[in-house]
């Protein structure tokens, strides 16, 4: 399966859920707003959310600092 994530071509052997991709990316326990073909992935349903080949994924992490 063949994602594109921040305009990176990214290859997976099968399809999986955003919460693994957040997993797989190490972004596990950050707040991570997901976007999946230019529509926001509410986190609720980060377990259930499959991703698909072709989709584009873009990801945004949050960063506090003064």
């Amino acid at each position: 399966m063949k994602l594109t994530i921040n305009n990176e071509p990214r290859d997976f052997e099968d399809e999986i859920t955003v919460r693994e991709l957040l997993d797989r990316l190490n972004l596990s326990g950050q707040f991570v707003a997901v976007e999946r073909n230019y529509d926001i992935v509410p986190y609720r349903t980060f377990n259930t959310a499959r991703l698909q080949d072709g989709d584009i994924i873009e990801l945004v992490t949050l960063v506090g600092g003064g």
